[in-house]
């Protein structure tokens, strides 16, 4: 079972520490050897790809937005390859324009799955990054997620964290889309009316969520990249350090259980 994956993070949860790149040699130290950029840190690509360097840091997968994505996906190739990214996500869609019934829901997944085609063709992978809205039954029964994901071309970004506060066990949808899993934030809640400075998120392992399970399951699944994200620590040194040890641990517990024997 054992694999080598890239420890990794998140940038977006350092981004109330500005400036963000000024933590880049400390999460080398830490021992990330991977980031995950947002879309806040792309106006000087070649910038960002010089001080990765310096601090021997790869991105391998960054977020981009549904506009630039749509509007002009040669910038964000261009953006993608400055940066040696090998996997394109898209994260969030704005309340004011986010589908509502399934028909919508539908469509929605049409447009992904064009824009993943697109980049297919261009040598990158296409994911979506989910919230728990993703997972919140529609009239007819169905999940959004499901319309969203109906092209295998489009991967997924599983952030499970959300799919809990969904009121959805996130470790069967895991393993429904293994192979398609290309990623997943892993990230902890923290236990009820606790860490309301940290709007309920917890620090990797001191939360509630059962992640020596579900690293297990994910890297079954096929998932290449584990990125530790908290949307709004009070700490962000003190987050990355404590998510760093709980990462290894998963890691060392998945890697060191013995393959299965074929029969």
């Amino acid at each position: 079972m054992a694999r080598d994956l890239p420890f990794s993070i998140q940038l977006h949860s350092a981004r109330l520490f500005p400036p963000v790149t000024d933590h880049l040699p400390h999460l080398a130290a830490l021992g990330y050897t991977n980031v995950e950029p947002t879309d806040i840190l792309y106006g000087d690509p070649a910038a960002l790809r010089e001080s990765l360097d310096e601090s021997d840091l790869t991105a391998l997968s960054g977020h981009f937005s549904l506009h630039l994505l749509e509007a002009d996906p040669d910038a964000a190739c261009r953006i993608a390859e400055t940066l040696g990214m090998r996997l394109l996500v898209c994260p969030f869609v704005p309340v004011e324009t986010r589908p509502v019934v399934t028909d919508e829901w539908r469509r929605f997944g049409e447009r992904l799955a064009t824009i993943a085609h697109r980049l297919r063709s261009r040598g990158f992978d296409f994911a979506w990054h989910n919230h728990d809205y993703e997972f919140r039954p529609l009239r007819d029964g169905s999940l959004p997620i499901q319309h969203l994901a109906a092209d295998p071309a489009v991967h997924l970004e599983l952030d499970v964290a959300w799919v809990a506060l969904a009121g959805v066990d996130p470790q069967p949808w895991i393993e429904g889309y293994a192979g398609r899993v290309a990623a997943i934030h892993v990230k902890d809640i923290a236990p009820r009316g606790s860490r309301a400075d940290e709007d309920g998120w917890a620090d990797v392992g001191t939360g509630v969520m059962p992640w020596p399970k579900l690293w297990k399951a994910a890297v079954l699944a096929g998932a290449s990249l584990m990125v530790a994200e908290h949307d709004n620590p009070s700490d962000f040194d003190r987050f990355a350090r404590r998510s760093i040890d709980a990462m290894r641990a998963f890691a060392s517990m998945t890697n060191s259980e013995p393959a299965l024997s074929a029969t």
